[in-house]
């Protein structure tokens, strides 16, 4: 027998109905005593309730004055001993340094002591009660005091401490008997050739145990709304855009989207730069492999020349920003502030062989922002472009609604905004449920010629452009209040492990 208590609380219960665990085994901890009566119980031995109880017990300083005396007690004793009163001085060399440094304070608030015109302590009673010693006495005796304020004040003064105990009333159960008999967990060969197995005591199977834990990987909360996302598009005949490049030119980044090179969003304040190295080369095509088939030749010369045109003069009907625009701000390196930066690269590709498309990203961008709850330096972003001949602004419209529904987003608002590189551009909104107000939760427009002419798109052809973030559905959907509990080294790997799938579609 593993435990020897099982003997002994069957042994107790043969001479007495119940009894407590404190008062049969008090030195026993509990965890040992709930390990034997566990094992009774699953056999029907054995009944028992737990009781859980908070328990005052002296500290060492607890323990001394109780028999000794209080601090103050000491303080008075001296005092009044000294017939012509006690210089403050001489006090720790009769009481000791830490009964002369608490008890004199507390001497003198009780008004046992007070100080003369000379500075001497002198004692103001015959006599007094040690009511500290008194209370620690009666604690160590019953484990508790009933008046509630003095237990405070003493855990306050650090001479009691609260533990919790808990103890068992065990009672004889249906099947009680004065010996355990010893139960078999395995049926074997040998048991049934030779028929043993018929006096034998089997261990019943618990049904109700809970299976060890296997450990395993998980996903994190926001790959599984990405997942999401990525269904989502690839539902609607969208092409996933290659995002592995978080380095961008400026050009690609700002330029190449008519974004002005004094545009705010092109601060150090607003933008990572590189330092090393600082600078890139001018827009190239990418190596390809010789065994890859021949592609459409791209001018990236003349691209480079547009975009320079369109900044400083205007081109395609527009009459641009009329500003020196510089090379050296167009080659320096960024980490990318959006995946725009992916899509303008892709468009660009596409114009050589115009037809519809439809691509999209989703990955991470980087803004040199203020980190608080609900933004960080690094977030992903969500994007897609529809490029297609005669598209309109109700065409832009009637698809968001419709995508937005495949999230169980309805009844979107929108609002007019203002961005470089699309007009018109519109904010979308969406009424939210918990939070009982409209939110802002995605940015539209269609990209504006400055932009697709220089590429080499035809007049009549257009692009719608959206983006959301990716953490703000993953929050709502979770339930997370703080970003930084989401994304970054304060996320809980217990929340990554344990949070439950999602339906973008379902409340």
């Amino acid at each position: 027998m593993d435990n020897p208590l099982t003997s002994q609380i069957l042994d107790l219960l043969s001479e007495q109905d119940h009894f407590l665990s404190t008062d049969a085994f008090p030195q026993t901890p509990s965890s040992i005593i709930k390990s034997a009566l566990d094992r009774l119980a699953s056999r029907g031995m054995v009944l028992y309730e737990t009781n859980d109880r908070e328990e005052a017990r002296l500290t060492g300083e607890g323990e001394e004055i109780a028999a000794h005396g209080s601090h103050e007690a000491k303080v008075f004793d001296a005092v009044r001993k000294a017939m012509e009163g006690l210089k403050i001085g001489d006090l720790p060399g009769i009481v000791g340094k830490e009964s002369a440094k608490v008890g004199q304070g507390k001497a003198f608030k009780e008004g046992w002591i007070k100080k003369n015109e000379k500075g001497l302590l002198l004692a103001r009673a015959d006599s007094i009660t040690d009511i500290t010693r008194q209370q620690l006495e009666l604690i160590r005796e019953t484990k508790t005091h009933p008046d509630t304020n003095a237990i405070l004040d003493l855990r306050k003064r650090k001479l009691v401490t609260m533990h919790k105990v808990t103890s068992f009333d065990i009672s004889k159960g249906p099947k009680y008997a004065k010996e355990l008999v010893k139960e078999e967990t395995d049926l074997t060969a040998e048991m049934l050739a030779n028929g043993s197995w018929k006096n034998l005591s089997f261990k019943p199977y618990n049904f109700h145990s809970l299976g060890a834990i296997t450990p395993s990987g998980a996903l994190h909360p926001l790959n599984k709304v990405r997942h999401e996302f990525r269904q989502i598009f690839f539902e609607t005949g969208f092409e996933e855009m290659p995002t592995n490049r978080y380095v961008e030119t400026g050009f690609w980044n700002f330029d190449a989207l008519f974004v002005p090179q004094q545009h705010p969003a092109r601060d150090l304040q607003d933008t990572f730069y590189i330092s090393d190295p600082s600078f890139a080369d001018k827009p190239r095509a990418d190596a390809t492999p010789k065994s890859s088939s021949k592609k459409l030749a791209v001018d990236y010369d003349q691209y480079w020349d547009c975009i320079k045109e369109v900044h400083e003069k205007g081109k395609y009907g527009s009459i641009g920003y009329r500003y020196p625009w510089k090379e050296e701000e167009s080659l320096r390196l960024v980490l990318r502030t959006h995946t725009t930066a992916v899509s303008t690269y892709m468009l660009h590709k596409l114009a050589a062989d115009p037809r519809p498309a439809r691509y999209f990203s989703i990955d991470r961008v980087f803004r040199n922002e203020s980190v608080d709850a609900t933004h960080l330096a690094e977030f992903h972003q969500v994007e897609g472009v529809i490029a297609d001949f005669d598209l309109t602004l109700g065409g832009l419209i009637g698809f968001m609604e419709t995508f937005f529904a495949k999230m169980g987003v309805h009844g979107l608002r929108f609002k007019p905004a203002y961005n470089p590189y699309t007009e018109p551009s519109m904010e979308i909104f969406g009424w939210h449920e918990g939070l009982g107000k409209w939110v802002e939760i995605g940015n539209s427009g269609m990209f504006r010629p400055e932009m697709l002419e220089p590429m080499g798109f035809p007049k009549d052809m257009r692009v719608y452009g959206w983006g959301l973030s990716l953490e703000r559905p993953t929050m709502i959907k979770y339930g997370v209040k703080n970003i930084r509990e989401l994304l970054g080294h304060k996320v809980d790997l217990n929340f990554v492990e344990n949070n439950p799938a999602v339906r973008l579609e379902k409340d």
